[in-house]
């Protein structure tokens, strides 16, 4: 079986990888669909980020579906042939936070396509992956592998949206148009929000963000006096999700965010400068969130039933033989929202 496994920068090979037999309830799946995430391009770019360096080998990506094509011993509910969801995360169920319903702070977590831990969790870019069943979530006919890969980003948003609180009547802003930001602008419009304001510097993700929900969208390169009109009268938005990583959205939105508002911070960069006066004079609450835990059912759930509609974001599938061209591709933030891998 072949994956796509990063060396260093740049260094992206199509090549063996292990395939086990699954063992007492675990699962094989044949992976059909994979998407090109932020991480993956960090990886690929600059060999990780911050102190998560690759250090050996390792497959990439965490976005996957795929068919069951083996069922080891004691596993119900799911047959060879059954079309599924992969969830990447592999908690502990032992720890405190695992008990608590806290799985994404489990303490000793295995998440697919990570090199936080040595020997690096290996991922799911590759034509046969084998994991635990829970992780396992059917999808309907109906619902094309592409868009079952989505449910992992989608619960990311499904998390940070529920850290916001309800969000019915609320207008809400969202710094970065990328694939997490207009998902979540599409989970700010299913939870009811009266006016839904996301920004960018590039127009190819704002068009996407207008077809998904966005009641407005700003480019600031071309318009740079947007932003300070929602600062009058002490702000405009209620609700605030950062989803670019970058430290000046966050300073440059504050001013535009209502006292007693809500700030969530889900988008990973650097260390941020906070000004913190901002936070204390308006009483303006700052979140974060991250990952998710059982958002990933709601997600896989939501994208069953029709409910949402990620289709507009899958902007490129590519054969993974030819990954290096779909990693420059999903580089390019002027023509390219969600690139895709097909394993088929």
């Amino acid at each position: 079986m072949q994956g796509v496994v990063i060396h260093a920068p740049k260094d992206l090979r199509i090549e063996p990888v292990e395939v086990r037999t699954p063992g007492p309830g675990e699962v094989r799946v044949s992976i059909m669909a994979g998407g090109i995430c932020g991480s993956d391009l960090h990886y690929y770019n600059h060999g990780g980020t911050a102190t998560i360096r690759i250090r050996e080998p390792m497959t990439l990506g965490h976005e996957v579906a795929g068919i069951v094509a083996e069922v080891g011993e004691g596993v119900t509910g799911l047959s060879v042939g059954t079309r599924v969801a992969v969830n990447p995360s592999r908690t502990c169920r032992r720890c405190e936070y695992c008990a608590a319903g806290m799985q994404n702070h489990c303490i000793d977590m295995h998440f697919i396509g990570s090199a936080m831990r040595m020997p690096h969790d290996q991922g799911g870019f590759r034509q046969s992956l084998t994991m635990r069943c829970e992780q396992m979530f059917p999808i309907v006919d109906a619902v094309t592998f592409g868009e079952a890969a989505m449910a992992e980003p989608l619960a990311v948003c499904l998390h940070a949206a529920r850290i916001a609180g309800p969000l019915l009547g609320k207008k809400v802003l969202i710094t970065g148009s990328g694939p997490i930001g207009v998902l979540t602008a599409i989970c700010a419009r299913l939870g009811g929000a009266r006016e839904i304001v996301i920004t960018d510097l590039h127009d190819f993700p704002l068009q996407i963000a207008g077809q998904c929900g966005a009641t407005r969208t700003i480019n600031l390169k071309t318009e740079p006096d947007a932003m300070p009109d929602y600062a009058a009268g002490k702000g405009y938005f209620d609700v605030h999700f950062e989803a670019s990583g970058n430290p000046l959205a966050l300073q440059q939105a504050l001013p535009a965010i209502r006292p007693r508002g809500v700030v969530v911070q889900l988008g990973l960069g650097g260390e941020f400068a906070i000004p913190i006066n901002a936070l204390i004079t308006r009483e303006i609450q700052l979140l974060g969130s991250f990952r998710f835990d059982a958002d990933f059912a709601l997600a896989v759930d939501l994208l069953n039933s029709g409910r949402m509609n990620v289709k507009p974001l899958i902007t490129a599938i590519t054969p993974f033989e030819d990954a290096r061209r779909a990693f420059e591709n999903a580089n390019d933030r002027s023509s390219a929202m969600k690139v895709q891998l097909s394993f088929s």
